[in-house]
């Protein structure tokens, strides 16, 4: 391993120092506000991709992922060379993510929802049908790394939500198809997938063209282009959600063992200079160890530069008075990933109210959640942990409301709406009402 050994520099904070409160969100503020050239350059795509179609798809796809097609349904992989790449990987590749994707549906299962109705006396009948989306576009990320995950953890919700039609975008740079991510997509049984990549290939699963059908909604990470891309079609088509730089968070106390700690810390911060890796502790002797434990561990990081930028940029050991405000604190960050290194995990459960998925106990670690524990892991980021949640099967679901009003119920709810009606001055709405007070 030919890997450049440098030192960490790890930011140490102490929640009871007076600056605290002003370095912990100097810590976490983070600029999402989009480059004002890269959504000029992904408007212009979209433009383009709308007036042009598979024309453009094809000059983009030459120019971005340096595969030159004649014909855009040359951009398809069929479901003999999915089949084909499941069959050709390693069998513990193979056995890996097959275990994955039985966990992961399992889980998924569990989270399906039926409707509801409900007769009141005068028969009139109110309920809810849940409904799946017609057609899903899900992207998968193919530039500096492949995602197999990426494709179980969007595909199969979506497929146990009862999605009539899932279609995978993977660009595929240098005309290079990842064997595991076909595999993951004959796993998950999705219905096409085309190598295209982009800005242009959110377009292209918006609005359509003659080979790529357009969608309901669009799922899956990506760089800025891409999430620059999601932004403009929203209301044209769903969003899951703009994601952000991966983060962690963990609680840990005496009983943790801080090399794990440290390599829980690395494993979200190899992923982007900018991603977000923070110990809370009362404990200043592990804060200790864990130092020691990270910069020996470094050393045998192949992403290390990655990891130590990271760190050196939105990373930090804080020391907190207790456990207890070592959670009002993580209240206040609501990460993507939170670690409960603790020996009494539960305890903590009622005091965190904002976090994508938390884990509980030392032998949780975020890595398993990513790939193969079950749950989601494509989770909100950036804070809003707050306000949602995990992708889930009810993301590819829709909720209709459907009333059944009899005469006896008309009679009395035609006159209570008329009177809210004319209350706002709508009018028509209120004679609406009324009329069905007439014989």
């Amino acid at each position: 391993m030919n890997v450049m050994v440098r030192k960490l520099s790890l930011r140490v904070l102490d929640a009871a120092a007076a600056s605290f409160d002003a370095e912990l969100q100097q810590l976490i503020a983070f600029e999402v506000a989009q480059d004002g050239d890269v959504d000029s350059t992904v408007a212009s795509i979209i433009a383009d991709v709308r007036a042009r179609g598979n024309a453009a798809l094809i000059d983009y796809t030459r120019r971005f992922d340096r595969l030159d097609v004649a014909r855009a349904d040359a951009l398809e992989i069929s479901h003999a060379e999915l089949l084909a790449a499941f069959d050709r990987i390693a069998p513990a590749d193979r056995d890996a993510l097959t275990a994955a994707a039985t966990r992961i549906r399992a889980f998924h299962e569990r989270q399906r929802t039926e409707g509801f109705s409900f007769r009141e006396s005068n028969g009139t009948e109110l309920g809810q049908r849940v409904t799946p989306l017609d057609r899903v576009g899900l992207y998968v990320p193919g530039g500096k790394a492949a995602y197999p995950s990426s494709v179980l953890m969007n595909a199969i919700p979506a497929q146990v939500a009862g999605v009539r039609e899932i279609v995978v975008a993977v660009p595929t740079p240098g005309g290079v198809r990842n064997p595991l991510v076909l595999a993951a997509a004959h796993l998950a049984q999705v219905a096409r997938v085309f190598t295209i990549g982009g800005a242009q290939a959110i377009a292209a699963l918006a609005y359509g063209t003659a080979t790529i059908p357009a969608v309901d909604k669009i799922c899956g990470p990506g760089n800025a282009y891409v999430a620059a891309a999601k932004r403009r079609v929203f209301g044209t088509v769903g969003i899951d959600m703009i994601a952000g730089v991966s983060e962690i968070l963990v609680i840990a106390d005496a009983t943790a063992n801080p090399n794990w700690v440290a390599l829980d810390l690395f494993s979200q911060a190899e992923h982007d200079e900018l991603a977000q890796a923070i110990l809370l502790t009362p404990d200043q002797r592990l804060i200790e160890r864990v130092q020691v434990s990270a910069q020996r561990l470094i050393a045998e990081m192949p992403r290390a530069d990655i990891i130590a930028a990271s760190f050196a940029k939105r990373g930090a050991l804080i020391r907190t008075r207790d456990l207890a405000e070592a959670c009002a604190i993580a209240n206040r960050i609501a990460p993507e990933h939170l670690e409960l290194a603790v020996a009494d995990p539960d305890a903590l459960l009622p005091e965190l109210r904002h976090a994508g998925a938390i884990f509980c106990g030392h032998y949780a670690c975020e890595a398993i959640g990513d790939y193969c524990a079950g749950p989601n892991h494509v989770l909100p980021t950036g804070r809003t942990a707050r306000f949602s949640s995990a992708l889930g099967v009810y993301d590819f679901q829709k909720r209709t409301s459907v009333l059944h009003v009899t005469a006896d119920g008309a009679r009395t709810l035609a006159p209570l709406a008329s009177v809210l009606a004319r209350g706002e001055g709508l009018i028509a709405h209120a004679r609406s009402a009324e009329a069905r007070l007439k014989p």
